[in-house]
């Protein structure tokens, strides 16, 4: 049999489907899945490969990082702390928390009946309310003058007959003085320009008063302490 003349037309089609070309086509089919497959799982155990190459980098990362020299100096650097910082430290933190509260702010009402009857006394000795409710705009200077030197000699005797009065300051208006901390705030009031804490250093500009001794008169029960004059009835 000579084949040398013998050709093959591959663009034929075969016209028939027997047992061979379904076995052919099977074939080629589950190859072509397995194929699929297998590049599928090439890819998956890829990309799970990398996610742990990362994950172990990121590892080596923090070890590095917690045992590097830095933070063994910083760790060293607190445990040297002087214990005797550490002690007062300590005192500070306990004095701020066991420092009692300030005391509540009791108000003492105040009783009338001395007032009324020092107002009592000034108009009893030197007309002090006629003078403070008369209208001064239908007197002339010189009147007034006259009527406010009365004035202030009855005022002038009430005040020393039944009060004692002492200076805050003994020093002159006018000198110089030097406020230490802890100096009493109800006797000396600090005007100006105040920065800072005591000491302050300052000049007086008034001596302030101070009472030293009260001596009211008694008053009989059922005084009325409101009747600072009463009214004079000429018959």
């Amino acid at each position: 049999m000579d084949i040398t003349n013998y050709t093959i037309d591959l663009a034929l089609k075969p016209t028939t489907l027997d047992a061979w070309h379904v076995c052919l086509a099977g074939t080629s089919a589950i190859l072509a899945m397995t194929l699929i497959f297998t590049l599928i799982s090439l890819v998956v155990c890829l990309s799970r490969r990398k996610e742990a190459v990362v994950a172990e980098q990121q590892i080596k990362i923090v070890e590095k990082v917690v045992q590097s020299e830095p933070i063994i100096k910083t760790v060293e650097k607190i445990v040297e702390v002087p214990v005797d910082r550490i002690v007062e430290v300590e005192k500070i933190v306990e004095k701020i928390v066991h420092t009692p509260a300030p005391a509540p702010v009791i108000l003492k009402e105040a009783s009338p009946d001395a007032a009324l009857q020092l107002l009592y006394l000034l108009q009893n000795d030197a007309r002090f309310i006629d003078f403070i409710k008369e209208d001064m705009s239908a007197h002339s200077d010189e009147d007034v003058g006259m009527v406010a030197r009365v004035i202030h000699e009855g005022c002038n005797k009430v005040l020393n007959e039944h009060f004692t009065f002492a200076t805050v300051c003994k020093e002159n208006e006018g000198d110089k003085i030097t406020l230490l901390d802890g100096y009493d705030a109800a006797k000396v009031r600090v005007t100006g320009n105040i920065v800072g804490n005591p000491p302050f250093t300052g000049t007086i500009i008034h001596k302030g008063w101070q009472i030293t001794d009260v001596r009211l008169p008694s008053t009989v029960q059922g005084y009325n302490a409101n009747v600072i004059a009463p009214a004079e009835v000429e018959l």
